[in-house]
């Protein structure tokens, strides 16, 4: 075995095992917490525009593991072709394929995340006119909270009266503005 294909076959191991130990493993060692059963409330948080929704990052363990299982394995099997055996033909080749790869495996992860994100997470533009219904009195120049449904779920936010009123628990108001975390209603 040449240094070139111990290379490659070494790429192509690491990557390997990185990749199934993630799967195996990588609720075991971080990640997000799972909880069973129907959540009847959540908070919404001011923040990202659609263009701006948190989704896949280009440079992440899944593209780099993507890079080097592929470079690896596309190193060895262009070092076994007689027109590309050279380590400066064979080496180059599998560069560009495993970038693609990882471009590849960025576009569908990014792709998969944007959709399930886009289908769940509150978007707080579109809020602006909807109704509420306050769950605790609004004082005078004071806060309480909102609960509202958007996409069949309901969620619950810190909210404000506009012009600083009083409005009572219970009454339908209608979203304004959203200010960071802060909706500011009006009654209906």
């Amino acid at each position: 075995m040449d240094t070139a294909f111990l290379i490659y076959f070494i790429c192509f191991g690491a990557g390997l095992l990185f990749t199934l130990l993630s799967g195996i493993f990588g609720g075991v060692f971080g990640g997000h917490d799972v909880h069973a059963g129907h959540v009847s409330h959540a908070h919404a948080e001011g923040g990202f525009a659609d263009h701006e929704m948190p989704g896949f990052a280009p440079i992440s363990p899944a593209t780099l593991a993507a890079f080097v299982t592929a470079f690896g394995g596309l190193g060895m099997i262009l070092h076994k072709i007689p027109a590309t055996r050279h380590p400066l033909i064979s080496g180059p080749l599998a560069v560009l394929g495993g970038l693609g790869v990882a471009v590849l495996v960025f576009w569908l992860f990014n792709t998969i995340f944007r959709r399930t994100q886009g289908s769940s997470e509150a978007r707080v533009r579109s809020l602006i006119g909807q109704s509420a219904v306050l769950n605790t009195s609004l004082p005078i120049q004071g806060m309480g909270e909102i609960a509202y449904v958007q996409g069949g779920a309901r969620y619950t936010a810190p909210a404000r009266a506009e012009g600083g009123i009083a409005v009572a628990a219970g009454t339908t108001v209608t979203i304004t503005r959203v200010v960071g975390s802060e909706f500011f209603v009006k009654p209906a």
